[in-house]
Protein backbone atom coordinates (compact mmCIF):
# COMPACT_ATOMS: atom_id res chain seq x y z
CA UNK A 1 0.00 0.00 0.00
CA UNK A 2 1.39 3.41 -0.98
CA UNK A 3 0.31 6.49 0.92
CA UNK A 4 1.05 10.12 0.23
CA UNK A 5 0.36 12.22 3.29
CA UNK A 6 0.82 16.00 3.04
CA UNK A 7 3.41 15.54 0.34
CA UNK A 8 5.36 12.81 2.21
CA UNK A 9 5.48 9.31 0.78
CA UNK A 10 5.06 6.54 3.31
CA UNK A 11 5.82 2.89 2.67
CA UNK A 12 2.76 0.99 3.89
CA UNK A 13 3.44 -2.59 2.94
CA UNK A 14 0.00 -3.64 4.09
CA UNK A 15 -0.65 -7.02 2.54
CA UNK A 16 -3.68 -9.20 3.07
CA UNK A 17 -3.18 -11.77 5.77
CA UNK A 18 -3.04 -14.68 3.35
CA UNK A 19 -3.13 -13.24 -0.17
CA UNK A 20 -1.38 -10.64 -2.31
CA UNK A 21 -2.60 -7.08 -2.40
CA UNK A 22 -5.16 -6.25 -5.07
CA UNK A 23 -4.36 -3.27 -7.24
CA UNK A 24 -6.39 -0.08 -7.25
CA UNK A 25 -6.07 3.51 -6.17
CA UNK A 26 -8.13 5.12 -3.49
CA UNK A 27 -8.22 8.70 -2.40
CA UNK A 28 -8.44 9.54 1.25
CA UNK A 29 -9.32 12.65 3.07
CA UNK A 30 -8.26 14.09 6.36
CA UNK A 31 -9.88 16.74 8.47
CA UNK A 32 -11.90 17.10 11.63
CA UNK A 33 -14.85 18.60 9.78
CA UNK A 34 -17.76 16.19 9.35
CA UNK A 35 -17.83 17.28 5.70
CA UNK A 36 -14.40 16.11 4.57
CA UNK A 37 -12.02 18.30 2.61
CA UNK A 38 -9.60 16.92 0.03
CA UNK A 39 -5.91 16.65 0.79
CA UNK A 40 -2.95 14.87 -0.74
CA UNK A 41 -3.73 11.67 1.16
CA UNK A 42 -3.87 8.69 -1.19
CA UNK A 43 -4.03 4.96 -0.57
CA UNK A 44 -3.70 1.94 -2.81
CA UNK A 45 -5.97 -0.60 -1.19
CA UNK A 46 -7.66 -2.74 -3.80
CA UNK A 47 -11.32 -2.70 -4.78
CA UNK A 48 -13.72 -0.13 -3.37
CA UNK A 49 -16.41 -2.76 -3.84
CA UNK A 50 -16.88 -5.45 -1.21
CA UNK A 51 -18.76 -8.58 -2.23
CA UNK A 52 -19.57 -10.65 0.83
CA UNK A 53 -18.87 -14.36 0.30
CA UNK A 54 -22.15 -15.00 2.12
CA UNK A 55 -24.07 -13.25 -0.68
CA UNK A 56 -22.30 -15.25 -3.40
CA UNK A 57 -22.99 -18.49 -1.57
CA UNK A 58 -26.67 -17.76 -0.98
CA UNK A 59 -27.35 -16.64 -4.55
CA UNK A 60 -25.58 -19.68 -5.98
CA UNK A 61 -27.46 -21.98 -3.60
CA UNK A 62 -30.73 -20.47 -4.79
CA UNK A 63 -29.76 -20.99 -8.43
CA UNK A 64 -28.64 -24.55 -7.74
CA UNK A 65 -31.81 -25.38 -5.84
CA UNK A 66 -33.99 -24.00 -8.63
CA UNK A 67 -32.08 -25.72 -11.43
CA UNK A 68 -31.46 -29.04 -9.69
CA UNK A 69 -34.99 -29.24 -8.31
CA UNK A 70 -36.57 -28.35 -11.66
CA UNK A 71 -34.34 -30.79 -13.55
CA UNK A 72 -35.09 -33.60 -11.14
CA UNK A 73 -38.81 -32.86 -11.30
CA UNK A 74 -38.89 -33.00 -15.11
CA UNK A 75 -37.07 -36.33 -15.16
CA UNK A 76 -39.16 -37.85 -12.36
CA UNK A 77 -42.41 -36.72 -13.97
CA UNK A 78 -41.37 -38.49 -17.14
CA UNK A 79 -40.55 -41.66 -15.22
CA UNK A 80 -43.41 -41.64 -12.70
CA UNK A 81 -46.04 -39.44 -14.30
CA UNK A 82 -47.89 -42.29 -15.96
CA UNK A 83 -49.45 -43.27 -12.65
CA UNK A 84 -51.84 -40.33 -12.38
CA UNK A 85 -52.15 -37.80 -9.58
CA UNK A 86 -50.51 -40.01 -6.95
CA UNK A 87 -47.43 -40.49 -9.12
CA UNK A 88 -47.25 -36.75 -9.84
CA UNK A 89 -47.26 -35.96 -6.12
CA UNK A 90 -44.63 -38.65 -5.54
CA UNK A 91 -42.43 -37.13 -8.26
CA UNK A 92 -42.78 -33.68 -6.69
CA UNK A 93 -41.91 -34.93 -3.20
CA UNK A 94 -38.96 -36.94 -4.47
CA UNK A 95 -37.65 -34.00 -6.54
CA UNK A 96 -37.89 -31.70 -3.51
CA UNK A 97 -36.09 -34.22 -1.31
CA UNK A 98 -33.38 -34.68 -3.95
CA UNK A 99 -32.83 -30.93 -4.36
CA UNK A 100 -32.46 -30.37 -0.60
CA UNK A 101 -30.18 -33.40 -0.24
CA UNK A 102 -27.93 -32.27 -3.09
CA UNK A 103 -27.75 -28.70 -1.82
CA UNK A 104 -26.89 -29.89 1.67
CA UNK A 105 -24.19 -32.23 0.35
CA UNK A 106 -22.60 -29.51 -1.81
CA UNK A 107 -22.59 -27.10 1.13
CA UNK A 108 -21.12 -29.60 3.59
CA UNK A 109 -18.32 -30.49 1.18
CA UNK A 110 -17.39 -26.80 0.75
CA UNK A 111 -18.45 -26.34 -2.87
CA UNK A 112 -19.91 -22.88 -2.26
CA UNK A 113 -16.73 -21.41 -0.76
CA UNK A 114 -15.03 -18.68 -2.79
CA UNK A 115 -11.64 -20.48 -3.08
CA UNK A 116 -13.40 -23.52 -4.56
CA UNK A 117 -15.47 -21.41 -6.98
CA UNK A 118 -12.30 -19.70 -8.19
CA UNK A 119 -10.88 -23.09 -9.26
CA UNK A 120 -13.75 -24.65 -11.23
CA UNK A 121 -11.74 -27.45 -12.85
CA UNK A 122 -10.73 -28.80 -9.45
CA UNK A 123 -14.13 -28.21 -7.86
CA UNK A 124 -16.29 -29.60 -10.65
CA UNK A 125 -14.78 -33.09 -10.47
CA UNK A 126 -15.55 -33.44 -6.77
CA UNK A 127 -18.92 -31.74 -7.27
CA UNK A 128 -19.97 -34.26 -9.91
CA UNK A 129 -19.10 -37.00 -7.44
CA UNK A 130 -21.43 -35.37 -4.90
CA UNK A 131 -24.26 -35.10 -7.45
CA UNK A 132 -23.89 -38.71 -8.56
CA UNK A 133 -23.88 -39.87 -4.92
CA UNK A 134 -27.11 -38.02 -4.15
CA UNK A 135 -28.53 -39.36 -7.40
CA UNK A 136 -27.88 -42.93 -6.21
CA UNK A 137 -29.50 -42.20 -2.83
CA UNK A 138 -32.58 -40.78 -4.55
CA UNK A 139 -32.67 -43.76 -6.92
CA UNK A 140 -32.69 -46.22 -4.02
CA UNK A 141 -35.40 -44.36 -2.10
CA UNK A 142 -37.47 -43.80 -5.25
CA UNK A 143 -37.24 -47.45 -6.30
CA UNK A 144 -38.14 -48.70 -2.82
CA UNK A 145 -40.99 -46.24 -2.13
CA UNK A 146 -42.46 -45.48 -5.57
CA UNK A 147 -41.11 -48.09 -7.97
CA UNK A 148 -38.81 -45.59 -9.72
CA UNK A 149 -36.84 -47.06 -12.65
CA UNK A 150 -33.47 -46.53 -10.98
CA UNK A 151 -31.22 -47.05 -14.03
CA UNK A 152 -33.23 -44.67 -16.21
CA UNK A 153 -33.20 -42.07 -13.43
CA UNK A 154 -29.44 -42.32 -12.93
CA UNK A 155 -28.73 -42.00 -16.65
CA UNK A 156 -30.91 -38.89 -16.99
CA UNK A 157 -29.60 -37.34 -13.78
CA UNK A 158 -25.96 -37.93 -14.73
CA UNK A 159 -26.53 -36.18 -18.07
CA UNK A 160 -28.17 -33.20 -16.37
CA UNK A 161 -25.41 -32.98 -13.74
CA UNK A 162 -22.67 -33.03 -16.39
CA UNK A 163 -24.35 -30.12 -18.18
CA UNK A 164 -25.37 -27.95 -15.20
CA UNK A 165 -22.46 -28.13 -12.80
CA UNK A 166 -19.51 -27.41 -15.16
CA UNK A 167 -21.52 -24.78 -17.02
CA UNK A 168 -22.70 -22.89 -13.95
CA UNK A 169 -19.28 -23.03 -12.22
CA UNK A 170 -17.49 -21.75 -15.30
CA UNK A 171 -19.84 -18.77 -15.50
CA UNK A 172 -19.31 -18.02 -11.79
CA UNK A 173 -15.54 -18.32 -12.16
CA UNK A 174 -15.44 -15.95 -15.15
CA UNK A 175 -17.36 -13.40 -13.07
CA UNK A 176 -15.34 -13.96 -9.89
CA UNK A 177 -11.78 -13.96 -11.26
CA UNK A 178 -11.52 -10.19 -11.93
CA UNK A 179 -13.38 -9.45 -8.69
CA UNK A 180 -10.95 -11.56 -6.69
CA UNK A 181 -7.95 -9.97 -8.41
CA UNK A 182 -9.24 -6.52 -7.41
CA UNK A 183 -9.74 -7.67 -3.80
CA UNK A 184 -13.53 -7.44 -3.80
CA UNK A 185 -13.91 -10.53 -1.59
CA UNK A 186 -11.32 -9.27 0.91
CA UNK A 187 -12.50 -7.53 4.08
CA UNK A 188 -10.81 -4.18 4.80
CA UNK A 189 -9.87 -3.60 8.43
CA UNK A 190 -8.72 -0.49 10.29
CA UNK A 191 -7.12 -0.62 13.74
CA UNK A 192 -7.95 2.13 16.22
CA UNK A 193 -5.24 2.38 18.85
CA UNK A 194 -1.51 1.87 18.86
CA UNK A 195 1.39 0.38 20.71
CA UNK A 196 1.42 -3.07 22.27
CA UNK A 197 -2.36 -3.61 22.18
CA UNK A 198 -2.56 -2.95 18.45
CA UNK A 199 0.51 -5.08 17.76
CA UNK A 200 -0.98 -8.05 19.61
CA UNK A 201 -4.20 -7.75 17.58
CA UNK A 202 -2.25 -7.56 14.30
CA UNK A 203 -0.03 -10.52 15.25
CA UNK A 204 -3.12 -12.62 16.02
CA UNK A 205 -4.74 -11.76 12.68
CA UNK A 206 -1.61 -12.61 10.74
CA UNK A 207 -1.30 -15.97 12.50
CA UNK A 208 -4.90 -16.91 11.66
CA UNK A 209 -5.03 -19.63 9.04
CA UNK A 210 -7.15 -19.08 5.94
CA UNK A 211 -8.15 -15.51 6.85
CA UNK A 212 -8.47 -13.13 3.88
CA UNK A 213 -8.44 -9.60 5.27
CA UNK A 214 -6.48 -6.47 4.47
CA UNK A 215 -5.27 -4.18 7.25
CA UNK A 216 -5.28 -0.65 5.88
CA UNK A 217 -3.52 1.03 8.79
CA UNK A 218 -3.96 2.52 12.25
CA UNK A 219 -5.57 5.60 13.75
CA UNK A 220 -4.64 6.93 17.18
CA UNK A 221 -4.64 10.29 18.97
CA UNK A 222 -1.49 9.65 20.97
CA UNK A 223 1.74 11.11 19.61
CA UNK A 224 4.24 9.73 22.14
CA UNK A 225 6.24 6.49 22.35
CA UNK A 226 3.13 4.55 23.34
CA UNK A 227 1.84 4.96 19.77
CA UNK A 228 4.67 4.82 17.18
CA UNK A 229 4.19 5.93 13.58
CA UNK A 230 4.58 2.33 12.39
CA UNK A 231 3.71 -1.05 13.83
CA UNK A 232 5.73 -3.41 11.71
CA UNK A 233 4.67 -2.70 8.12
CA UNK A 234 1.49 -0.79 9.00
CA UNK A 235 1.53 3.01 9.29
CA UNK A 236 -0.46 5.26 11.54
CA UNK A 237 -2.67 7.11 9.06
CA UNK A 238 -3.97 9.84 11.33
CA UNK A 239 -5.92 10.74 14.42
CA UNK A 240 -9.28 9.19 15.29
CA UNK A 241 -11.04 12.34 14.07
CA UNK A 242 -9.60 11.60 10.61
CA UNK A 243 -11.15 8.13 10.43
CA UNK A 244 -14.63 9.35 9.44
CA UNK A 245 -13.23 11.20 6.41
CA UNK A 246 -11.01 8.21 5.57
CA UNK A 247 -13.94 5.80 5.68
CA UNK A 248 -16.00 8.01 3.40
CA UNK A 249 -13.35 7.91 0.67
CA UNK A 250 -12.12 4.35 1.17
CA UNK A 251 -13.88 1.09 1.77
CA UNK A 252 -13.66 0.19 5.45
CA UNK A 253 -15.60 -2.92 6.45
CA UNK A 254 -14.48 -3.35 10.04
CA UNK A 255 -13.00 -1.10 12.72
CA UNK A 256 -11.16 -2.91 15.51
CA UNK A 257 -10.56 -0.85 18.64
CA UNK A 258 -7.39 -2.19 20.21
CA UNK A 259 -7.08 -0.54 23.61
CA UNK A 260 -7.52 -1.98 27.11
CA UNK A 261 -11.13 -2.02 28.32
CA UNK A 262 -9.84 -0.48 31.54
CA UNK A 263 -9.27 2.77 29.62
CA UNK A 264 -13.00 3.41 29.88
CA UNK A 265 -12.98 7.18 29.34
CA UNK A 266 -10.76 6.97 26.27
CA UNK A 267 -12.81 4.08 24.90
CA UNK A 268 -16.08 6.03 25.23
CA UNK A 269 -14.53 9.04 23.50
CA UNK A 270 -13.48 6.82 20.59
CA UNK A 271 -16.88 5.19 20.22
CA UNK A 272 -18.59 8.60 20.38
CA UNK A 273 -16.66 9.57 17.24
CA UNK A 274 -17.10 6.30 15.38
CA UNK A 275 -20.76 5.31 15.83
CA UNK A 276 -21.97 7.39 12.87
CA UNK A 277 -19.93 5.29 10.41
CA UNK A 278 -21.76 2.56 8.44
CA UNK A 279 -19.21 -0.10 9.45
CA UNK A 280 -18.96 -2.88 11.98
CA UNK A 281 -17.11 -1.75 15.11
CA UNK A 282 -15.53 -4.29 17.42
CA UNK A 283 -13.26 -4.17 20.48
CA UNK A 284 -10.30 -6.52 20.60
CA UNK A 285 -10.93 -8.85 23.53
CA UNK A 286 -7.25 -9.70 23.85
CA UNK A 287 -6.95 -6.77 26.23
CA UNK A 288 -9.97 -7.78 28.30
CA UNK A 289 -9.66 -9.47 31.68
CA UNK A 290 -13.35 -10.34 31.63
CA UNK A 291 -14.14 -14.05 31.43
CA UNK A 292 -17.29 -14.06 29.36
CA UNK A 293 -19.21 -16.89 27.76
CA UNK A 294 -17.70 -17.95 24.39
CA UNK A 295 -20.99 -16.91 22.79
CA UNK A 296 -20.29 -13.31 23.83
CA UNK A 297 -17.44 -13.04 21.34
CA UNK A 298 -17.22 -12.68 17.60
CA UNK A 299 -14.06 -14.03 16.02
CA UNK A 300 -12.04 -12.75 13.10
CA UNK A 301 -9.71 -15.64 12.53
CA UNK A 302 -8.19 -16.29 15.96
CA UNK A 303 -8.86 -12.76 17.24
CA UNK A 304 -11.75 -12.60 19.76
CA UNK A 305 -13.87 -9.47 19.40
CA UNK A 306 -16.61 -7.83 21.43
CA UNK A 307 -19.41 -6.39 19.28
CA UNK A 308 -20.15 -2.69 19.82
CA UNK A 309 -21.89 -1.41 16.68
CA UNK A 310 -23.12 -3.29 13.63
CA UNK A 311 -23.77 -1.73 10.26
CA UNK A 312 -27.55 -1.33 9.92
CA UNK A 313 -27.83 -3.80 7.05
CA UNK A 314 -25.84 -7.00 6.95
CA UNK A 315 -24.26 -8.02 3.64
CA UNK A 316 -27.25 -10.23 2.78
CA UNK A 317 -29.82 -7.63 3.88
CA UNK A 318 -28.07 -4.99 1.77
CA UNK A 319 -28.18 -7.32 -1.23
CA UNK A 320 -31.88 -8.06 -0.74
CA UNK A 321 -32.71 -4.36 -0.38
CA UNK A 322 -30.69 -3.44 -3.48
CA UNK A 323 -32.35 -6.17 -5.55
CA UNK A 324 -35.79 -5.14 -4.27
CA UNK A 325 -35.08 -1.49 -5.11
CA UNK A 326 -33.99 -2.14 -8.68
CA UNK A 327 -36.79 -4.54 -9.55
CA UNK A 328 -39.54 -2.32 -8.12
CA UNK A 329 -37.98 0.88 -9.53
CA UNK A 330 -37.89 -0.65 -13.03
CA UNK A 331 -41.56 -1.62 -12.75
CA UNK A 332 -42.53 1.83 -11.45
CA UNK A 333 -40.66 3.54 -14.28
CA UNK A 334 -42.68 1.57 -16.80
CA UNK A 335 -45.91 2.28 -14.90
CA UNK A 336 -45.31 6.02 -14.55
CA UNK A 337 -43.73 6.61 -17.97
CA UNK A 338 -46.90 8.26 -19.39
CA UNK A 339 -47.23 10.50 -16.32
CA UNK A 340 -43.57 11.51 -16.55
CA UNK A 341 -43.98 12.34 -20.23
CA UNK A 342 -46.97 14.62 -19.47
CA UNK A 343 -45.08 16.36 -16.62
CA UNK A 344 -42.04 16.92 -18.84
CA UNK A 345 -44.21 18.41 -21.58
CA UNK A 346 -46.01 20.73 -19.12
CA UNK A 347 -42.68 22.02 -17.78
CA UNK A 348 -41.38 22.77 -21.26
CA UNK A 349 -44.57 24.53 -22.28
CA UNK A 350 -44.59 26.81 -19.22
CA UNK A 351 -40.94 27.91 -19.06
CA UNK A 352 -37.75 27.60 -21.04
CA UNK A 353 -34.90 25.42 -19.84
CA UNK A 354 -34.12 21.78 -19.06
CA UNK A 355 -36.86 19.52 -17.78
CA UNK A 356 -34.56 17.77 -15.29
CA UNK A 357 -32.98 19.61 -12.35
CA UNK A 358 -29.79 18.05 -10.99
CA UNK A 359 -28.69 18.76 -7.44
CA UNK A 360 -25.77 17.57 -5.32
CA UNK A 361 -26.89 15.97 -2.08
CA UNK A 362 -25.38 13.85 0.64
CA UNK A 363 -25.96 10.14 0.18
CA UNK A 364 -24.78 6.89 1.74
CA UNK A 365 -21.78 7.37 4.04
CA UNK A 366 -22.02 11.13 3.51
CA UNK A 367 -20.81 10.84 -0.09
CA UNK A 368 -21.97 13.40 -2.64
CA UNK A 369 -24.48 12.12 -5.17
CA UNK A 370 -26.38 13.86 -7.97
CA UNK A 371 -30.14 13.62 -7.48
CA UNK A 372 -32.55 14.10 -10.39
CA UNK A 373 -35.87 15.91 -10.11
CA UNK A 374 -38.33 17.51 -12.48
CA UNK A 375 -37.51 21.23 -12.55
CA UNK A 376 -40.05 23.15 -10.48
CA UNK A 377 -38.43 26.63 -10.55
CA UNK A 378 -37.60 29.16 -13.21
CA UNK A 379 -34.17 28.35 -14.61
CA UNK A 380 -32.59 31.67 -13.59
CA UNK A 381 -33.87 31.26 -10.01
CA UNK A 382 -32.83 27.67 -9.34
CA UNK A 383 -30.79 27.12 -6.18
CA UNK A 384 -28.52 24.11 -6.67
CA UNK A 385 -27.14 24.27 -3.11
CA UNK A 386 -30.54 24.84 -1.45
CA UNK A 387 -29.02 27.70 0.50
CA UNK A 388 -32.53 29.13 0.65
CA UNK A 389 -35.27 26.56 1.18
CA UNK A 390 -38.54 26.81 -0.71
CA UNK A 391 -41.30 28.56 1.23
CA UNK A 392 -45.04 28.87 0.73
CA UNK A 393 -45.94 30.97 -2.34
CA UNK A 394 -42.24 31.16 -3.24
CA UNK A 395 -41.97 33.35 -6.39
CA UNK A 396 -39.16 31.14 -7.72
CA UNK A 397 -41.57 28.22 -8.21
CA UNK A 398 -43.53 27.92 -11.45
CA UNK A 399 -47.24 27.07 -11.56
CA UNK A 400 -46.48 23.59 -12.84
CA UNK A 401 -43.69 23.35 -10.26
CA UNK A 402 -46.07 24.17 -7.42
CA UNK A 403 -48.38 21.34 -8.49
CA UNK A 404 -45.70 18.69 -8.97
CA UNK A 405 -44.02 19.60 -5.67
CA UNK A 406 -47.27 19.32 -3.72
CA UNK A 407 -48.05 15.95 -5.35
CA UNK A 408 -44.39 14.80 -5.24
CA UNK A 409 -44.44 14.14 -8.99
CA UNK A 410 -41.19 16.09 -9.17
CA UNK A 411 -39.51 13.15 -7.43
CA UNK A 412 -40.31 10.57 -10.15
CA UNK A 413 -36.97 10.95 -12.03
CA UNK A 414 -35.28 9.72 -8.86
CA UNK A 415 -36.38 6.23 -9.90
CA UNK A 416 -33.44 6.49 -12.33
CA UNK A 417 -31.19 7.30 -9.35
CA UNK A 418 -32.44 4.07 -7.76
CA UNK A 419 -31.52 2.05 -10.84
CA UNK A 420 -28.07 3.68 -10.81
CA UNK A 421 -27.62 2.65 -7.18
CA UNK A 422 -27.36 6.16 -5.70
CA UNK A 423 -30.75 6.05 -3.97
CA UNK A 424 -33.07 3.49 -2.45
CA UNK A 425 -36.84 3.48 -2.79
CA UNK A 426 -37.16 3.86 0.98
CA UNK A 427 -34.73 5.55 3.32
CA UNK A 428 -33.86 8.91 4.88
CA UNK A 429 -34.44 11.67 2.36
CA UNK A 430 -31.18 13.04 0.88
CA UNK A 431 -30.59 16.60 2.03
CA UNK A 432 -28.93 19.33 -0.01
CA UNK A 433 -25.41 20.36 0.89
CA UNK A 434 -26.36 23.72 2.42
CA UNK A 435 -29.80 22.86 3.79
CA UNK A 436 -30.56 24.69 7.01
CA UNK A 437 -33.03 24.74 9.86
CA UNK A 438 -33.52 28.19 11.40
CA UNK A 439 -30.32 29.42 9.68
CA UNK A 440 -28.21 26.55 11.04
CA UNK A 441 -26.81 23.64 9.04
CA UNK A 442 -28.58 20.42 9.96
CA UNK A 443 -25.51 18.82 11.56
CA UNK A 444 -25.17 21.87 13.78
CA UNK A 445 -28.70 21.34 15.08
CA UNK A 446 -28.81 17.55 15.58
CA UNK A 447 -26.07 15.67 17.42
CA UNK A 448 -25.23 12.52 15.47
CA UNK A 449 -26.97 13.86 12.36
CA UNK A 450 -24.72 11.92 9.97
CA UNK A 451 -25.82 8.59 11.47
CA UNK A 452 -28.82 8.87 9.13
CA UNK A 453 -26.36 8.26 6.28
CA UNK A 454 -25.59 4.72 7.43
CA UNK A 455 -27.98 3.55 4.70
CA UNK A 456 -28.72 4.86 1.24
CA UNK A 457 -31.15 7.78 1.15
CA UNK A 458 -34.59 7.10 -0.28
CA UNK A 459 -37.30 8.64 -2.44
CA UNK A 460 -39.73 8.22 0.42
CA UNK A 461 -39.19 7.43 4.07
CA UNK A 462 -40.58 6.80 7.53
CA UNK A 463 -40.32 10.48 8.43
CA UNK A 464 -42.21 11.55 5.31
CA UNK A 465 -45.22 9.29 5.80
CA UNK A 466 -45.42 10.52 9.41
CA UNK A 467 -45.85 14.10 8.21
CA UNK A 468 -42.26 15.38 8.51
CA UNK A 469 -41.68 16.81 5.05
CA UNK A 470 -41.62 20.26 3.54
CA UNK A 471 -39.90 23.34 4.93
CA UNK A 472 -37.55 23.00 7.92
CA UNK A 473 -38.02 26.49 9.32
CA UNK A 474 -37.53 25.35 12.93
CA UNK A 475 -34.93 23.19 14.64
CA UNK A 476 -37.67 20.92 15.96
CA UNK A 477 -38.65 19.87 12.43
CA UNK A 478 -35.20 18.59 11.50
CA UNK A 479 -34.84 16.89 14.90
CA UNK A 480 -38.08 15.00 14.32
CA UNK A 481 -37.00 14.01 10.80
CA UNK A 482 -33.73 12.60 12.09
CA UNK A 483 -35.56 10.83 14.93
CA UNK A 484 -37.81 9.00 12.46
CA UNK A 485 -34.88 8.35 10.09
CA UNK A 486 -32.90 6.61 12.83
CA UNK A 487 -35.99 4.69 13.91
CA UNK A 488 -36.31 3.40 10.35
CA UNK A 489 -32.63 2.42 10.19
CA UNK A 490 -32.82 0.52 13.48
CA UNK A 491 -35.96 -1.40 12.45
CA UNK A 492 -35.37 -2.04 8.75
CA UNK A 493 -36.95 -5.02 7.02
CA UNK A 494 -38.33 -5.70 3.55
CA UNK A 495 -41.82 -5.68 5.05
CA UNK A 496 -41.15 -2.27 6.63
CA UNK A 497 -40.11 -0.96 3.21
CA UNK A 498 -43.26 -2.38 1.63
CA UNK A 499 -45.40 -0.80 4.35
CA UNK A 500 -43.82 2.63 3.78
CA UNK A 501 -44.23 2.35 0.00
CA UNK A 502 -47.91 1.45 0.36
CA UNK A 503 -48.49 4.25 2.88
CA UNK A 504 -46.77 6.91 0.75
CA UNK A 505 -49.74 7.61 -1.62
CA UNK A 506 -52.04 7.88 1.42
CA UNK A 507 -49.63 10.27 3.13
CA UNK A 508 -49.47 12.46 0.01
CA UNK A 509 -53.26 12.91 0.16
CA UNK A 510 -53.32 13.72 3.88
CA UNK A 511 -54.15 17.23 5.19
CA UNK A 512 -50.69 17.42 6.79
CA UNK A 513 -49.05 17.00 3.39
CA UNK A 514 -51.20 19.72 1.86
CA UNK A 515 -50.14 22.02 4.67
CA UNK A 516 -46.40 21.25 4.60
CA UNK A 517 -45.59 20.52 0.94
CA UNK A 518 -44.97 23.45 -1.36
Amino acid sequence: MTITLDGRKLDQRAVPVKTALGAGRKKQERGKDARPKRTGWRVRAGSKEFIAPEVVERVLKLLDFTALGSGALVVLMQLLGQGGAYAAVAAGMLALFHAFLTLWALRETGHYRIPVLLKPLRGVGAGLGVLLTTGVITAVIGWYAFGLPAVDWLQAWALFAVIWLPGSRLVVALWAWPKEKAGAFRRHVVIVGGGAAAQRAIDTLERSAGLDVEILGLFDDREDDRSPDHIRRYSKLGRIADLAAFARENRVDLVIVAIPLSAEKRLLQMLERLWELPVDIRISALESELKLSPRAYDHLGDLPLLAVFDRPLSEWDAFVKAAFDRVVAALLLVLFAPVMAVVALAIRLESRGPVIFRQKRYGFNNELIEVWKFRSMYVDRCDANASKLVTKDDPRVTKVGRFIRKTSLDELPQLINVLKGDLSLVGPRPHATQAKAADKLYEQVVHGYFARHKVKPGITGWAQINGWRGETDTEEKIRMRVKYDLEYINNWSVWFDLYILLKTPIALLSPANKENAY
